[in-house]
């Protein structure tokens, strides 16, 4: 019987303030069904691709042990951001930028937190979720770069590969695609690399870790692989295809479960000196049963991936 789970997170994050999802158990171990509630149906297709995959057939054979990865610094105060990565032990940070609560300059401000925080050598990215306007896209990147004693990349400025174009012509900074590639119809034949100098990839969202191999491949970019905020079953595929590229040249956005009160296994997957090891199947979710959703909850959950089950054939 699939468990559905319902996890607090220590601060809000992409508008929620708590986690939920199915974990599914096969012949090959445990994979995580959890697509954000804006994914419909026919969206969420890969997202159980992806938990199949992981429970079903396992993941192709790593090529590195462990991966470098980002803390991640939600909309906080620059306190709150400054604590966050100290305590992380990662030397890259990924800050979340021009959110709805939030000013260019009280980015700015907790930019400046984070470089405080890492020092001169560490890096800083910025993730602004496909916010902005292109003019806005460059004006802000040149101060949040300022702020930040420079950025390593910015994250899905805008919505279209045609907007990310053209901002990356104006400015300095890296820019790397991620919704643009994620929550594009066909990922494998969108061209995004004259559009942008790094790639983000999600397993869960691009229905597993060999499709987005092939993905990885098609785009020809560096690649950075990110979690959906999953609980370690489901952070574990992103750690497989981490583990799975043939050249990693960026720390990737694993160091997530930090982002969630409680995990639904013992064995959970922290970073420890800014690194993480690449396991050969997700950890048993030893812990679920004291994270179980309530009845509502569930029953929504398991009749979504009734829905999405039979979408998938």
């Amino acid at each position: 019987m699939p468990q559905v789970y319902a996890i607090g997170l220590r601060d809000r994050f992409r508008g929620i303030t708590v986690r939920e999802g199915v974990l599914l158990r096969g012949r090959a171990g445990w994979g995580e069904f959890c697509p954000f509630d804006e994914y419909s149906d026919t969206e969420a297709v890969p997202w159980l691709t992806s938990a199949v995959e992981a429970s079903e057939h396992g993941w192709p054979a790593p090529v590195r042990d462990q991966v470098p990865v980002n803390t991640t610094v939600p909309v906080v105060t620059p306190e709150r951001a400054h604590e966050l990565v100290a305590a992380s032990g990662c030397r890259t940070a990924k800050v979340k930028v021009a959110d709805p609560r939030s000013s260019t300059v009280e980015d700015c401000e907790r930019l400046a937190a984070v470089r405080e925080a890492l020092g001169p050598d560490g890096a800083i990215r910025v993730d602004a979720n496909a916010a902005w306007e292109v003019d806005d896209a460059v004006s802000a990147i040149r101060e949040l770069d300022r702020a930040a004693g420079g950025l390593e990349y910015v994250e899905q400025p805008c919505a279209s590969v045609a907007e990310l174009a053209r901002v990356r012509r104006r400015v300095d900074v890296r820019i790397a695609a991620d919704e643009s590639i994620r929550r594009a119809e066909d990922p494998l034949r969108v061209a995004v690399a004259g559009a942008a100098d790094v790639a983000v990839l999600k397993v869960a969202p691009l229905g597993g870790v060999r499709r987005a191999l092939e993905v990885a491949e098609a785009c020809g970019l560096p690649c950075v692989v990110s979690s959906a905020l999953e609980s370690s079953v489901g952070l574990a595929a992103g750690l497989a295809l981490a583990g799975a590229l043939p050249r990693l040249d960026f720390a990737c956005g694993l160091g997530t479960i930090s982002l969630l009160r409680n995990d639904v296994t013992s064995a959970t997957l922290s970073p420890v000196d800014g690194h993480l090891p690449v396991p050969p199947t997700a950890p048993v979710p030893d812990l679920a049963e004291a994270h179980l959703a309530g009845e509502a909850t569930r029953d929504r959950w398991l009749a979504r991936l009734d829905r999405v089950r039979t979408l998938a054939g």
